[in-house]
Formats: structure tokens, C-alpha cells, sequence
């Protein structure tokens, strides 16, 4: 699975959001995604496997607890993509952060 197809999803990204803090219990991860989007517990297994096998995200047994955590090597494989994409924005950031400067001086003055 691409790993645009992987962060496409909302309930996927909200899951990585949660685990980018700290690594998370499974139960615990569970318990907000059900409450924020109304899904089940075997939905958001499910999310979590997915976000797994993708490489997104890493898990741990300990005990009869599944513990969660991001793995960053999908993340920067990502970011690597996107890399040959970012000559097409940064010169227009560039130029609009020279905007607001001038903006700034003018009304300083």
C-alpha cells in the first residue's frame, strides 16, 4: 500500500497523531478513536494493523498489552517523495515570507 493511501485516511492519521506524542496502549488508542469518529474496537484494530504492516507504526507485546508507537522510517520514505515536489512550492513560500517583510518595514515606518 502506497503511503499516501495509508495517511489518506483521517481515522489513520488521527491514530498517528495520538502515537506521535507517545507510544500508546492498543485499548487506549481504541477508546478516543471510537469516541471521536463512532467506530468499533475491531475497526480500529484494524486501522492499527493497517498502519503496521505499512510500516507507520511499530508495536510491542508487553503482557497481554499491545503497546504502540510511530515508526519514522515510512514517514521519511514519504518525505523523501514528496522532495521532488518541494521546488514547486518553496520558491512562492520564499518569495511571500519577502512580502511580508517589506509589509512589516512599510507599516514600521
Amino acid at each position: 500500500m502506497h503511503a499516501f493511501d495509508v495517511l489518506g485516511d483521517p481515522v489513520r492519521r488521527r491514530i498517528l497523531e495520538l502515537l506521535a506524542d507517545a507510544e500508546k496502549e492498543s485499548g487506549a488508542v481504541a477508546r478516543i478513536i471510537e469516541e471521536e469518529f463512532s467506530i468499533t474496537q475491531g475497526a480500529v484494530s484494524q486501522h492499527l494493523r493497517v498502519l503496521r504492516d505499512s510500516g507507520f507504526a511499530h508495536s510491542r507485546k508487553d503482557g497481554v498489552r499491545r503497546i504502540y508507537s510511530v515508526e519514522v522510517k515510512a514517514f521519511q520514505e514519504a518525505d523523501h517523495w514528496l522532495a521532488q515536489f518541494r521546488k514547486l512550492w518553496e520558491p512562492r513560500l520564499d518569495a511571500l515570507a519577502t512580502e511580508v517583510a517589506r509589509g512589516k518595514k512599510r507599516r514600521a515606518r
